[in-house]
């Protein structure tokens, strides 16, 4: 099973609602590495990406959909009054149980 096209676009859908929203980006520079957490702004959405500003350098940077499902990319919301997870939908998979017949002799 993999990630399927509507759920991708209400990820999208979501993040699109909330352009010019602070959010705090965790990633994961490789498996040695200490994870970063950066505070940007959402500043568009595109097909297949959207794109943020970084609050403390003056660059944007870019982040799959399929990023956050695979929690290569982790990014927080600010609500209000901190910053709550967006956490894509679970990926249902489906485990096939095998069955196994033993005959008694």
């Amino acid at each position: 099973m993999g990630i399927y096209r509507s759920e991708i676009a209400n990820l999208r859908k979501n993040i699109g609602e909330n352009i010019g929203q602070k959010i705090i980006v965790k990633e994961s520079p490789g498996k040695r590495s200490k994870p970063q957490e950066k505070s940007a702004v959402i500043e568009n959405t595109y097909q297949t990406y959207f794109r943020v500003k970084f609050e403390d350098a003056d660059r944007v940077g870019s982040y799959n959909y399929t990023d956050l499902f695979t929690r290569t990319v982790e990014v927080s919301m600010y609500d209000g009054e901190g910053y709550a997870p967006l956490v894509p939908p679970q990926i249902e998979i489906k485990k096939h149980r095998i069955e196994t017949v033993t005959e008694n002799s």
